[in-house]
């Protein structure tokens, strides 16, 4: 027996050193297009600076606003889409543990019997009867031998996976992060725009009451009268509109940190912050465009994508081959029969199996693989030149935003100076009173551009931030701890849940092993 058991081990030894030899099916090439690795901008040159500080990851410190980074903070911890994208990495580190398992010998049946048997004999006239007990235990174990990388090759395309789902959070991030300063600043925007509605309204509605007056006195015609009424109305008519783009606007943030809509206390307790849009008139990167467009997190989800599916090519064709398999089965069985033997039985042999007459499915399989992989290529290159697109649209905007700024602004000034000098002329008695209603309308406007310009080059510089993709990072843990003590309450995951940002077997960006 012993002899029998060393000779099973020597082929398990001798299986698994020959197990893994070769791989079948492509190794993943990067399919970087050459434009990219030099790829730059004059609009991103011209709104942009190299400085280490603020952090790109951390690039709305740039405000200096603390309620925009308490905001985010909470975003961080209790955002909805950021904690599914978390969950999306413990699947897919999940998914890379059965991948792996794979390689391993596997226990395809055990049983156990225990019998009870009755029997009667006659033997001549003294009839016997009787019963014993039969006992039978035994596995059977088999062991699928890598030799064409089947499963090499799965554990490469579940390892890419698992890496793409990190992207794919850190590409949540950035979304989310750019998100909630778009909401925030927009919501700010509207209300520096309320309240130059109000204060306009106010002008004009004493005008208005003046006209009234002099109406009714035989001082002025009613022309002048329904004009300053018309002109005070529509001002007066934006106030509801604008004061519903500031609920709404507190309500997506109320959605994007974590909560339900309603009030948000930490900005409404701070109104020197409502008049206020600020303007800042440089990116500060720490690197070259064409490398962060290289490194934004959608980008790198798109390229190691295509490296799960190149794997998945060499999966398919690991079928055109016979499959060698070891298989053993141990059994032992026993009786409470006086004098019965105990038997143990231990059965091994190699298995071959090849699926030759498959009438062009396995073939068939691995086109379909192969034509995946080149939609996910061309996928991949239509990120990174939209990404371009979009970073380059970004800047453009934030100059065109900052050019306008400085106009805006002598306009406004001019504006306000034309309505003093009409004001005056029309209570000295040479003009109408037309000229006044048409400069307090000039200055509505000039303001109310200002402001819009100012909130249009925040937007600007927020997408030109994500374009590039910044704000990837949080100090959060994928999965906060009540999530984390309501899934170990439901299942058992041993570690997991406290290792999920250790690196997967293979990265496939740089080739390294790290189990």
């Amino acid at each position: 027996m012993s002899a029998i058991l060393r000779s099973c081990w020597l082929a398990l030894l001798s299986a698994a050193c020959l197990s893994g030899c070769a791989r079948v099916g492509p190794d993943f090439q990067p399919q970087r297009e050459s434009w990219s690795e030099h790829w730059t901008s004059e609009s991103i040159r011209q709104v942009t600076e190299q400085k280490l500080e603020p952090d790109a990851r951390q690039w709305w410190t740039i405000f200096h606003d603390r309620n925009l980074e308490a905001l985010i903070a909470q975003a961080d911890a209790n955002n909805g889409d950021l904690k599914i994208a978390g969950l999306r990495v413990i699947e897919a580190r999940a998914q890379l543990g059965i991948a792996v398992a794979g390689r391993y010998p596997q226990v395809q049946q055990a049983n156990a019997d225990v019998l009870y048997s009755a029997r009667k004999r006659s033997d001549g006239f003294n009839p016997r009867s009787g019963g014993y007990w039969q006992y039978a235990a035994g596995f059977s174990i088999g062991w699928e031998l890598d030799f064409w990388g089947r499963f090499a090759r799965a554990i490469e395309s579940a390892d890419a996976s698992f890496f793409a789902s990190q992207a794919n959070r850190d590409d949540v991030l950035v979304l989310m992060h750019a998100q909630v300063a778009d909401t925030y600043f927009t919501l700010r925007t509207a209300q520096a725009r309320l309240r130059i509605a109000r204060e306009n309204a106010r002008l004009q509605k004493r005008s208005y009451e003046i006209t009234q007056k002099l109406f009714k006195s035989g001082e002025s015609d009613e022309l002048d009268l329904q004009q300053a009424k018309t002109q005070y109305l529509g001002t007066l008519s934006s106030v509801p509109d604008l004061e519903s783009q500031i609920v709404l606007a507190r309500h997506a943030l109320c959605v994007l940190i974590g909560r339900p809509p309603g009030p948000l206390p930490e900005i409404d307790l701070q109104p020197d912050k409502a008049g206020v849009v600020p303007l800042v008139g440089r990116a500060v990167l720490q690197d070259v465009p064409a490398d962060l467009l290289l490194r934004r997190p959608d980008v790198r989800a798109a390229e190691l994508q295509m490296a799960a599916q190149s794997a998945q090519i060499g999966v398919a064709e690991a079928d055109l081959y016979p499959s060698v398999s070891l298989l053993g089965s141990l059994v032992w069985s026993a009786s409470s029969l006086t004098g019965s033997p105990n038997t143990l039985a231990v059965i091994a042999g190699p298995s071959v199996t090849w699926n030759l007459f498959d009438h062009g499915k396995i073939t068939n399989n691995v086109r379909v693989q192969d034509a995946r992989l080149q939609q996910l290529i061309v996928v991949y290159q239509n990120t990174v030149r939209e990404a371009a697109r979009e970073a380059d649209d970004a800047a453009t905007a934030m100059i065109a935003a900052l050019q306008r700024d400085t106009i805006l602004y002598d306009a406004e000034a001019a504006a306000r100076r034309s309505l003093s000098l009409a004001s005056t002329i029309y209570r000295e008695g040479y003009s109408d009173f037309q000229r006044v209603l048409d400069a307090q309308r000039a200055l509505f406007a000039q303001q109310d551009a200002y402001i819009v310009n100012r909130g249009n080059a925040v937007g600007s510089l927020i997408a030109l931030y994500k374009a590039v993709g910044g704000g990837w990072y949080s100090d959060q843990p994928l999965i906060d701890p009540a999530t984390r003590k309501q899934m170990q309450q439901r299942t058992d995951w041993g570690d997991l849940l406290d290792e999920t940002n250790a690196p997967a077997a293979t990265s496939p960006s740089s080739g390294t092993t790290s189990r």
